[in-house]
């Protein structure tokens, strides 16, 4: 994305359009790069994620949560996790930060085709995923349904409810959402996500699993997709590590002989078990 002349660490500025509030924690930023040409060429695939900065705060990674299928502007859903995050969610439209990036191994959406997709997600690790449903949902029939099982903490912790409406009226979608713990009011399924697995039907062998969230309901969730009989390398997650640079030359997000910033952030459970990092699903 960068010519041979420019300075890949240097971020671009990128103007804040619209800030949505998901739930007390979660914002997702709605964004344009202000160099407008650059803003119509730029490009990115399901998976991949930017290095978001904010001047004397840091720099992160942050996954899209918007298609490339829908071009003009990107989504970054954010959630307050420290001084940087923090500073993010103080920002309001008008409002300039620094981007970088496309940087990491997107999610394989030609091997995702003409399959049937589970999508497994818990709290904020339903952004990427979010990434990967609309895209497939531009794409029409070159995917096949799309089963969708959220968890969250509880009701008041529920992002992207905007999705839900729209992809409940959808034909080709199957929508099932539960909370671990129950409020006043919530009528719905208690658990955690993986007890909706029960309510699958589905063709495990022309299927593909895609799972984000909390390392320790990727392990679980990895787990019980293998128990249903899904093959490892239609398993599909992603890794999350502490990243400086995003481009694998500091080595920081290093995952035995694997750099989460450029050989992932996406592998299939085959990949992670050739590796024998499952133990830092934890």
């Amino acid at each position: 994305m960068y010519g041979n002349n420019v300075n890949i660490y240097l971020p671009r500025p990128a103007l804040i359009k619209e800030v949505l509030v998901e739930n007390t924690q979660i914002k997702t930023f709605i964004l344009s790069f202000v160099d407008k040409d650059y803003n119509r060429s730029f490009t990115y695939a399901p998976g991949q994620f930017m290095m978001v900065s904010v001047p004397h705060c840091g720099e992160a990674p942050i996954s899209f949560s918007s298609s490339p299928s829908r071009p003009g502007t990107i989504h970054l859903s954010i959630r307050k996790a420290g001084k940087l995050t923090d500073a993010i969610h103080e920002l309001e439209p008008g409002n300039v930060v620094g981007l970088r990036g496309p940087y990491g191994r997107p999610f394989p959406m030609d091997l995702l085709k003409k399959k049937d997709l589970l999508f497994v997600a818990g709290g904020i690790g339903l952004a990427p995923l979010r990434s990967v449903i609309n895209f497939c949902l531009d794409r029409g029939p070159s995917y096949g349904r799309k089963i969708i099982l959220y968890g969250s903490r509880n009701p008041a912790d529920i992002a992207f409810k905007d999705d839900f409406k729209t992809w409940g009226r959808r034909d080709d979608v199957t929508f099932q959402l539960t909370v671990d713990e129950a409020a006043p009011g919530w009528d719905g399924p208690v658990g955690v996500v993986t007890s909706l697995l029960d309510r699958v039907d589905l063709d495990v062998t022309t299927s593909c699993a895609l799972v984000c969230g909390p390392p320790l309901m990727i392990r679980f969730t990895l787990a019980a997709l293998s128990d249903l009989g899904f093959a490892d390398d239609a398993i599909i997650t992603t890794m999350e590590r502490h990243m400086k640079c995003g481009v694998g030359v500091c080595q920081h997000c290093h995952m035995d002989s694997k750099l989460v910033c450029v050989d992932g952030p996406v592998f299939s459970r085959a990949e992670l078990s050739a590796l024998k990092v499952m133990e830092l699903l934890s």
